[in-house]
């Protein structure tokens, strides 16, 4: 048999349907990560906005249009907000919601044994249910990789609850997987490139050890070491000098910001001001000069006003990001900020326009300045005869032929959205 994990959504969500893909490969079926035919399909779905729910839910007439005789299983964060959307759809067997995703294994399993899902005896087409007080970390298998990145995640959960966000109270509170287990993937790894990733990295917590103490025990990694998305406070000296030490660390830091403006982060929830974060920019680029900023700004929050805009546009100019992951403000029932006015849809798309102009002119001169210099290039994919992929600092670099292995190149001249390079002799 056939299947294929389908994944909407973030970072994780790929590491969870990694892992899914090499249980079911040691079950014994062909596996894929595209959406192609195949007689079983496990869609992993995504709740952070109301577009990433339509997609979710149209996914299931896609896998519907390749084999109408196919068995299907929804999980993630859509599947965890609305179960009976997904649960009443036809082919669907089995709705197993954002937490404790291994259980979809045992539910193929016992598929496999009695060749039905209905002798399965609780929830077919309904939810696992979870009970919220078990805060234990969901050990996953390791993930099978299909590409030179492999993503290893190490915490899920989140104890923030921003005022725009849902993703808490589908994927609950913040836990964290076992420091040696974390350890022991990331030095095991087979991949050219490690992502350390989670819904809240920055609260990784072992018995008091921290992302610090992680990156110390993985110091002499055989693979580049990248961190995941990561909040305000979890930038301190112990933390970067930790990074420092590491023999092949990439000097890459995704510092969520989400507005520039001290009053919408306010209602936000967000626990930082706009000079707190600024200079939390300038500490990290004390220990690396040269480091790619990144981040993640949503523009037409209910309470923004044009100048909290104009803030948000002057805060990204001072610090120079490199990339900016820009979204329009979506509505989500059940969080504080849904019972607060929505912008106008044209405010939001105007502002949306605005700052995506902006961020690729930043994108453009963070990268002009590593035109001639070496970088090191992990190839991911052929594209249109180019090997494609991305430095140590974030720049998606384009080489013409195939590359199979991580190397040093020279950035040659802008290309595309990234640049291009040579290979050195």
């Amino acid at each position: 048999m056939k299947a294929v994990v389908f994944t909407l959504g973030c970072k994780v969500n790929g590491v969870e349907s990694a892992s899914l893909l090499r249980g079911l490969e040691e079950m014994g079926f062909e596996v894929s990560d595209e959406l192609e035919y195949a007689d079983l399909y496990i869609l992993n779905t995504c709740a952070v906005t109301g577009e990433a729910e339509k997609k979710s839910r149209q996914a299931i007439a896609r896998v519907r249009a390749m084999n109408p005789q196919a068995h299907i299983i929804v999980c993630g964060c859509a599947a965890e907000k609305t179960p009976e959307v997904f649960a009443q759809r036809s082919g669907v067997e089995f709705v197993a919601g954002a937490r404790q995703k291994s259980r979809v294994l045992e539910i193929i399993k016992s598929y496999k044994q009695n060749r039905s899902f209905k002798s399965i005896e609780e929830n077919v087409r309904g939810e696992v249910k979870i009970d919220d007080s078990d805060l234990a970390y969901d050990e996953m298998l390791p993930p099978r990789s299909f590409k030179s990145r492999a993503f290893i995640k190490i915490q899920d959960g989140c104890n923030n609850f921003c005022s725009y966000c849902i993703i808490p109270y589908l994927r609950g509170r913040s836990r964290s997987r076992s420091l040696e287990s974390a350890v022991r993937e990331i030095l095991t790894c087979e991949a050219e490139e490690a992502v350390v990733t989670g819904i809240d990295l920055s609260s990784f917590c072992d018995g008091g050890r921290g992302l610090a103490d992680l990156l110390t025990e993985v110091r002499g990694a055989p693979c580049r070491i990248r961190l995941g998305s990561l909040e305000v406070g979890a930038i301190t000296p112990s933390l970067l000098e930790a990074a420092k030490q590491v023999f092949d660390f990439a000097p890459h830091f995704h510092l969520s910001l989400q507005s520039g403006s001290d009053a919408v982060l306010k209602k936000m929830n967000r626990h930082y001001t706009r000079e707190e974060y600024a200079k939390k920019v300038s500490l990290i680029r004390e220990y690396f000069p040269d480091a790619a900023i990144t981040t993640d700004i949503i523009v037409g929050f209910p309470t923004e006003t044009e100048q909290d805009f104009s803030d948000t546009l002057e805060l990204a100019e001072r610090v120079r990001f490199s990339q900016i992951h820009c979204f329009a403000y979506s509505r989500r029932t059940g969080t504080n900020a849904a019972k607060l006015k929505d912008s106008p849809a044209q405010t939001k798309k105007e502002r949306l326009h605005r700052l995506m102009c902006v961020a690729e002119k930043l994108r453009q001169e963070y990268e002009q300045q590593f035109i001639g210099k070496e970088l090191e290039l992990v190839p991911e994919e052929e594209k249109e005869g180019f090997t494609v992929g991305y430095s140590q600092n974030y720049i998606r670099l384009y080489v013409a032929g195939k590359v199979d292995k991580r190397g040093k190149v020279r950035a040659v001249r802008p290309y595309a959205d990234g640049l291009l390079a040579e290979r050195e002799e």
